[in-house]
């Protein structure tokens, strides 16, 4: 039996891949850093949006492409080695969705990328691209609740990776727009915000793995390149299979999920933990392999450092994930204060 991609899930991936690859580059990441110009990145999610990145999950009947989890995966990973600073997996795996579902008149303008959505579904959290969104959903007292910006107030709040523009959110008079009350509906969410967050980690751990590759092989100490030494090689390999043994099991999540497997949950988790730990291995080793040149703000490989701890502690870090598998496999007790099912998948 042989496993693969279904051809319209990388067809949506590489057509994301041809956008990114022309108009997305450090400059564009940098931008979405305190005092960037976001009008580039903002062009570039429009485009992304013109192609169906911000659909796949909405259903043809709601000018959605009507696709499954499935697409989730490798459109992400790209979006991931692009480091394009938007609300990818908020957007694309959660928002979009809960809009259509519920029917909101605000969809076309996320769709069309004309609009850009944060959303956080943890009450309290600060919420991610909340500081620049036109709309921003969090949860209320009876649900899930959309807001447009002049609704609410938002508190900008310190992150390692300044570009995710996180705030807190503190909602006016307004009512806003409930998208949903339905904790099973929360808790599909919460599983495809996990997925589609798990393979931007993977995305991400690929780049910085290229990046450092490329510069052992050019960087000399001794005569001979960086990259010859074996201590260089050996770590660049264990990189290689972290990223290696964190994609397919980012694949099994999201066919996991797409069939409605009653272990999609656990799947899911897997998912997030090892694609948290290959990213931040990845992170880690790029940083030594590149020596001091690694932490200088103006190389663009601190941009995917920071990009990738910032993920993997979002929708729940390994350790939560970690606990949470245990617990589904008898393996231990339940510890105060981890997370439930709910909150970590």
């Amino acid at each position: 039996m042989r496993f693969a991609v279904a051809e319209q899930d990388t067809a949506l991936a590489e057509a994301a891949g041809e956008v990114l690859a022309k108009q997305a580059g450090a400059e564009q990441i940098r931008a979405g850093w305190p005092g960037g110009r976001t009008e580039s990145v903002d062009t570039v999610w429009r485009t992304l949006a013109g192609v169906g990145v911000t659909a796949p999950l909405v259903p043809e009947s709601t000018d959605g492409l009507g696709l499954d989890e499935n697409a989730l995966p490798p459109l992400m990973e790209t979006l991931g080695r692009s480091g394009l600073p938007v609300p990818a997996a908020e957007t694309v795996a959660v928002g979009a969705p809960l809009l259509a579902a519920a029917g909101a008149a605000e969809l076309p303008a996320v769709l069309d990328g004309s609009a850009l959505l944060a959303l956080s579904l943890e009450p309290g959290a600060a919420v991610p691209f909340a500081a620049r969104a036109d709309l921003i959903a969090v949860p209320g007292v009876d649900g899930l609740r959309l807001y447009a910006r002049d609704e609410v107030r938002t508190e900008p709040v310190d992150a390692v990776d300044g570009s995710r523009g996180l705030a807190r959110v503190i909602p006016g008079t307004a009512r806003g727009v409930l998208l949903t009350d339905d904790p099973e509906a929360l808790a599909l969410a919460r599983r495809r915000g996990v997925l589609a967050t798990s393979a931007l980690l993977v995305g991400l751990g690929e780049r910085m793995l290229e990046l450092t590759v490329a510069y052992v092989l050019q960087r000399h100490q001794f005569g001979v390149p960086v990259g010859s030494f074996q201590a260089v090689k050996h770590a660049l390999a264990d990189v290689e299979l972290a990223v290696r043994f964190a994609r397919p099991a980012v694949l099994a999540a999201g066919w996991a999920q797409a069939a409605g497997d009653p272990e999609a949950v656990v799947r899911t988790s897997m998912a997030k933990v090892l694609a948290s730990d290959a990213a931040r291995k990845a992170a880690r080793t790029a940083i030594q392999c590149h020596g001091a040149m690694g932490y200088t703000t103006e190389y663009e490989l601190h941009l995917y450092a920071k990009r990738a701890w910032a993920l993997a502690a979002d929708w729940g870090s390994p350790t939560e994930h970690r606990e949470f598998i245990a617990r589904r496999l008898g393996l231990t007790e339940a510890a105060a204060g981890t997370v439930s099912e709910g909150a970590s998948t």
